[in-house]
């Protein structure tokens, strides 16, 4: 199924008590929202991401996204069913069938959470799913006074987290009907679940996680910080390939077409600098190679773009909770000259990995005539990666 995530970032948050919007404060280096598109943009079952935003947030929003590939963010409302509802109205017609509505300030969901969710809204007969934790404490109701009234039970209890997943009809008219009823009753659903509710439709609880807890105040923000401190360790993978030369007049290198009076044999493009880096990113964290995930005798990926490849690999760095720290690729050929594509190559790769330009060096040299790349029969490449993930405890 084709699926977007709709991550609403409108909020003012005034709570936390900072100058900015709680979305474009700094965690770990990075700001609050872009810890959150992060996660949905390299889950391999999301196939778009779009942001809302505040108008007035528009500078904010187009730095923390630089190198990210994405659509243009779209303008929300006086309230968060007004800014889903513009969000959902930006993605119709797209020919979606599923998608995931996630609160910017919830920045460290995991995997794990978002592919529950995901399946549970895909089953037969449900038309939506969340993400939720089943009530542990006791719960009182207190009088005017704050005085104890009563005890509720709490069995059958739970905390409604983000992401919501739905059938994007379904919530699609769920919303516009929500909206019909003017802003006073919309402002009064609290999450999108309880649109869907209102609609009458049928919703699955999906077991979620602690650590996907909203930032509302500055002591949030410090356990966010907290949480994002865990041990890591940098681990180095590499990898190399070699392609002949065949009939064309071009060769893809780095995800770029170069002008040359010959192509690349291959099943894929045969972009030998993205198989070589793809190789050395599945090294890092012992996934095999890229023979093990994508078999050269499947005819689905014949001719295929070879930054599907890479891009599955960082995918899986990432549902590991690491990160791509830099990336070195060398490319051995005689012709053709690299040089005038080396800028575009490296902004290629960047764009694909989602990291910065100059995580990226790609290099190219000859081996002075010598071997079969010096005899102009193909190219080699050699590739380094270097990722940061999570320590894992010993068996």
């Amino acid at each position: 199924m084709r699926t977007a995530a709709l991550i609403v970032a409108a909020g003012r948050g005034h709570r936390v008590g900072a100058p900015l919007p709680k979305q474009y404060l700094g965690l770990s280096g990075v700001t609050v929202l872009r810890h959150a598109v992060d996660r949905f943009a390299r889950h391999p079952e999301i196939g778009l991401v779009q942001v809302v935003i505040a108008e007035a947030d528009r500078e904010l929003y187009y730095a923390a996204m630089r190198g990210l590939d994405l659509p243009p963010p779209v303008t929300g409302g006086a309230t968060r069913q007004r800014s889903v509802l513009n969000g959902l109205e930006a993605l119709a017609g797209q020919g979606l069938d599923m998608v995931a509505i996630h609160d910017a300030a919830r920045p460290l969901v995991d995997a794990d959470t978002i592919t529950r969710t995901l399946e549970a809204a895909g089953r037969d007969g449900i038309d939506g799913a969340l993400a939720a934790l089943p009530l542990a404490d006791t719960l009182k109701r207190a009088d005017d006074a704050a005085t104890v009234a009563a005890t509720i039970p709490r069995q059958r209890l739970w905390r409604a987290q983000t992401p919501q997943v739905f059938r994007f009809e379904r919530i699609l008219a769920a919303h516009r009907a929500a909206a019909a009823l003017g802003d006073d009753d919309a402002t009064a659903l609290t999450d999108d679940a309880a649109v869907a509710e209102m609609a009458g439709y049928r919703l699955l609880l999906v077991e979620g996680a602690e650590r996907n807890f909203k930032i509302t105040t500055s002591a949030d923000l410090a356990r966010a910080e907290r949480e994002l401190a865990q041990p890591m360790e940098n681990r180095t993978g590499s990898g190399f390939d070699v392609h002949a030369f065949g009939p064309g007049d071009a060769v893809t290198l780095c995800g770029v077409p170069v002008p040359h009076n010959q192509g690349l044999a291959g099943h894929s493009d045969a972009d030998v600098a993205l198989h070589a880096l793809t190789d050395a990113l599945l090294g890092t964290i012992g996934a095999g190679d890229i023979g093990m995930h994508f078999p050269p005798s499947d005819p689905q990926w014949r001719g295929a773009s070879s930054d599907r490849f890479l891009r599955h690999a960082a995918d899986l760095v990432a549902t590991r909770g690491g990160r791509v720290i830099n990336v070195d690729v060398t490319i051995i050929c005689e012709r053709p000259k690299v040089g005038p594509h080396r800028a575009r190559m490296r902004e290629r790769v960047a764009e694909i990995l989602g990291v910065a330009v100059d995580r990226v060096a790609v290099k190219a040299t000859t081996t002075e005539k010598l071997g079969f790349t010096g005899r102009g029969e193909g190219i080699a490449a050699q590739a380094i990666a270097t990722v940061a993930v999570p320590v894992q405890e010993q068996a």
